[in-house]
């Protein structure tokens, strides 16, 4: 892991909770990647799924879990924290961008 990197990223106790679980259950890649995507006219838009590690990848400690980023995208994901949330109408992972 990087020194100094663990803080770019953090994961909320439920989100840690569903990505151990699934890194344990059904993850067929061993790291979990966040990331952006252009985003045209509404912005900027991000992703997370399981992956392999690249070349062009920094690896983090998030609280135990191995999180993978492009270190072009660092700059953007800097202060994010990732939340999974359900209610009546789903659930899914929510990305909180720091303001």
């Amino acid at each position: 892991m990087e020194a100094g990197m663990t803080a770019l990223i953090t994961l909320t106790p439920a989100a840690q909770s569903v990505v151990k679980q699934l890194l344990a259950t059904t993850a067929s890649f061993p790291y979990l990647r966040i990331g952006v995507k252009g985003g045209g006219c509404s912005g900027m838009g991000y992703m997370i799924g399981f992956d392999e590690k690249a070349e062009d990848d920094q690896l983090l400690d998030v609280d135990g879990i191995p999180v993978i980023i492009k270190k072009a995208h660092s700059m953007y994901l800097a202060g994010m924290q990732v939340d999974y949330q359900q209610n009546e109408q789903g659930s899914g992972f929510v990305f909180i961008t720091p303001q």
